[in-house]
């Protein structure tokens, strides 16, 4: 018998949410792992703040992420990316980082 894996929140805390979007804030402290999640919906990330950001995906993700990435967060910047990833956000840098996660409902 295997484990059932458990995700947790795309974010750390959901801010907004109607029938439309959910809006999440992601912290992370320098060395914290977010919790292992899915990203079931369309989603824009907005880097607000940090040095250095990572994501871990799992083995059997399915979104644009395959491999490990690391990155210098570009605060302001705006990326969206398509529903399918099951990873971790690791704050790989040395200080706090902040992102907003809107997620798209259709």
């Amino acid at each position: 018998m295997s484990e059932q894996r458990v995700l947790g929140g795309v974010g750390t805390e959901v801010v907004f949410e109607n029938d439309r979007v959910r809006i999440w804030q992601l912290r992370l402290a320098p060395g914290e792992s977010s919790a292992t999640h899915a990203h079931e919906l369309a989603h824009i990330l907005i880097q607000v703040q940090g040095d250095k950001i990572a994501a871990l995906p799992e083995p059997d993700t399915a979104g644009p992420y395959k491999d490990y990435l690391e990155a210098e967060p570009i605060p302001g910047a705006a990326i969206y990316v398509t529903p399918g990833g099951i990873e971790t956000a690791k704050n790989v840098g040395t200080t706090p980082y902040l992102e907003v996660i809107v997620e798209l409902k259709d």
